[in-house]
């Protein structure tokens, strides 16, 4: 894949006017809508669930990217489908049964997400690879926006590339976590091909120009 994606996340986005938020990150260019779910359990924060990823799919025809940063993903995927996600991502720490959660979310007929947090291993994800349409390497704890990037976690995008490239040549590799103008060209160097920005272009004047820098 030669274009980075870029999928922006209404974690920043303004709540009371969220609807407006989505149409204006799609007219802005943007691939994809990261929405961060979060249930106050996997991580300390608390964001939206169903209702609201139903309420805003209606203001944009680009795929929504749902990361469930949640306690026990497998008992929300079918609601989190019938609402519109297009890609589920869930956290490999959540599952006892990854290969049993990358089934149920593809019989669905979703795309696949896996996610690693800053303290788990690499090597835990590798084995997945061939298997799913992303990987999700977490830059920062998850839980809150506006974090600074942890630039070791980067190697770990590096081994998931390397290890793409011998079994998956079409993986998405996405960061997520402290990605602005000035740290992206390292997640980008070493190898992610999608990026998740919150801060970075809600924040920007013009945000057309602040999703166009961020694919390098």
């Amino acid at each position: 894949m030669s274009k980075v994606l870029v999928s922006p996340s209404i974690l920043s986005a303004d709540f009371a006017q969220l609807g407006k938020d989505v149409k204006n990150l799609q007219d802005a260019g943007a691939d994809w809508i990261h929405v961060d779910v979060m249930d106050g359990q996997f991580v300390p924060n608390i964001s939206f669930g169903m209702p609201v990823v139903k309420a805003i799919r209606p203001y944009a025809d680009i795929p929504f990217d749902v990361h469930l940063m949640i306690a026990n993903p497998l008992k929300y995927i079918e609601e989190f489908a019938k609402v519109g996600a297009d890609i589920i991502t869930i956290h490999l720490e959540t599952v006892e049964d990854v290969p049993a959660a990358i089934a149920a979310i593809k019989a669905l007929n979703k795309k696949v997400g896996l996610a690693i947090s800053p303290d788990t291993p690499v090597d835990a994800v590798l084995p997945y690879v061939k298997d799913v349409y992303m990987v999700l390497i977490m830059t920062v704890y998850p839980g809150f926006g506006g974090q600074s990037m942890i630039a070791a976690c980067l190697d770990k995008v590096t081994a998931v590339v390397e290890k793409a490239k011998e079994e998956n040549s079409e993986l998405i590799v996405q960061v997520d976590g402290g990605i602005n103008a000035k740290t992206v060209a390292d997640a980008l160097a070493a190898g992610a091909n999608c990026i998740v920005a919150g801060s970075a272009v809600f924040s920007a004047e013009d945000m057309s120009a602040a999703i166009e820098g961020l694919r390098g």
